[in-house]
């Protein structure tokens, strides 16, 4: 990161060890055993239950609430199992205020839903606390299939393949695989290494190869990778970031928001990390809620989210928004940057308020300056290079039915694909579904 201790006005140690780690702990605390029947009672368990249509891989909510009442965790652990492999992360990090809990009856009724999210977690970590794997990897097929990219759309769809008998060696150009849930999430998501557990339980299906430090383009060819193997399967993310396109953004102290988030991510002393007094995260979506809680839990003084649009045009739910709020972030809106000030390093920033126009986003010509020693983009992610002879579709890979694109042997699915959410869950959907097709056109 540009952002080092060496950068006036960014520092580490600004919170003792023992605050960091409060301000780190788990956002959603897991249920015990009284709190998750209390919560499992209030389901209706709705025979057309709008959450399930709400839920992007389709889980029977109902029927594992319903298991958890009846004191079988485990056996609702493997109702979202086979739906969603990793509902135990999607149970962390999902939006459900947006989704499922935001379809639920119970909240059209009375406002406060059934807290789906945690019950979903407290299933799937009983089941994962055995150590074992609920299912088998079938009878082998002889055939093998790559899959480049080790974030959920890839280990989806990976797990689906070896369920099916498959022969998988999965490519990441990262040192361990997660994708998005290792290097992306906020750490107060996912305490505990829990990503890299889920990852090990996953992999226990047999039949998976992982091959790190591998990344598509620079060491591998999607033409040699077609040679191979029988098909290949690309979850390659977005690696590319966008520019803030504002005069200044190559000063110090101006850094991407996803590599901040990274290395929140990878270090093992939170509290030594460097962190501005001033900072602004400019964007509107999770990256730059994550980036901007994080800031204020490291002890930033002043932490401003800058968002070129209005409120309700936010990607980031309403929920994150007010979680920064309460976390003492600012939020700011419809202000676009103009130029970052400063000798060498930010001090300030420059904005400039903006309206909906006749012909979209207008500049208003009101300027206002804010303190910022520390200044992170997260204005959104691009495809890195688009793989050789695959059509786009704007700046993702163009996909049609579960994932095929263009060139026959090859899918693509997760935030590197058209259509669809940049979520998590939309991604493992992605995957599993790419699979279930991959499967069919192999053995057809």
């Amino acid at each position: 990161m540009s952002n080092s201790p060496q950068t006036p006005g960014i520092a580490p140690a600004r919170l003792d060890a023992e605050e960091v780690a409060r301000n780190f702990s788990d956002l959603h605390p897991a249920y015990d055993d009284h709190e998750a029947m209390v919560a499992a009672d209030r389901c209706y368990f709705c025979y057309d239950a709008p959450c399930i249509t709400a839920c992007p891989t389709s889980i029977d909510i109902p029927l594992f609430i319903r298991q958890i009442q009846a004191g079988h965790p485990e056996g609702a652990a493997k109702t979202i199992f086979d739906q969603n492999i990793l509902g135990g992360m999607c149970a962390r990090v999902c939006p459900t205020e947006t989704l499922c809990e935001e379809a639920c009856v119970r909240e059209a009724a009375e406002g406060k839903p059934v807290e789906i999210g945690r019950l979903q977690r407290y299933a799937t970590d009983a089941l994962m606390a055995r150590g074992q794997h609920p299912y088998e990897r079938g009878e082998a097929t002889g055939k093998r299939v790559a899959v480049v990219g080790a974030g959920p759309a890839g280990l989806a769809c990976a797990h689906r393949l070896a369920m099916k008998g498959h022969d998988v060696v999965i490519f990441d150009a990262r040192p361990k695989p997660g994708g998005l849930n290792e290097f992306g999430i906020a750490t107060y998501k996912t305490v505990g290494g829990f990503a890299q557990a889920e990852v090990d339980w996953l992999l226990k299906i047999g039949g998976i190869t992982v091959e790190t430090g591998k990344a598509l383009g620079s060491d591998l060819s999607l033409d040699a990778l077609m040679d191979e193997y029988d098909a290949v399967f690309l979850g390659i993310g977005l690696q590319g970031v966008n520019a803030l396109r504002a005069e200044g953004e190559d000063k110090g102290g101006v850094a991407d928001a996803v590599d901040f988030i990274a290395e929140l991510r990878q270090t093992s002393d939170l509290s030594s990390l460097p962190v501005g007094r001033n900072v602004v995260v400019i964007g509107g979506g999770m990256t730059a809620v994550d980036a901007a809680v994080q800031s204020k839990l490291l002890g930033a003084e002043n932490v401003t989210i800058a968002y070129r649009r209005g409120r309700d045009r936010m990607s980031a739910s309403r929920f994150e928004q007010d979680l920064a709020a309460s976390k003492g972030v600012r939020l700011i809106f419809n202000a676009q940057p103009k130029t970052v000030h400063g000798n060498g390093s930010a001090a300030e920033i420059e904005f400039e308020y903006t309206r909906d126009g006749a012909n979209g986003l207008e500049p208003t010509g009101e300027t206002f300056r804010i303190a910022a020693d520390q200044v992170f983009k997260a204005i959104g992610q691009t495809l890195d290079g688009a793989p050789n002879g695959l059509t786009l579709d704007g700046n993702k890979i163009a996909v049609t039915g579960a994932g095929r694109t263009t060139r026959d042997k090859v899918w693509a699915g997760g935030d590197c694909a058209s259509g669809g959410d940049d979520l998590t869950v939309t991604a493992v959907a992605e995957g599993r579904d790419a699979a279930e097709d991959i499967h069919t056109a192999l053995m057809g």
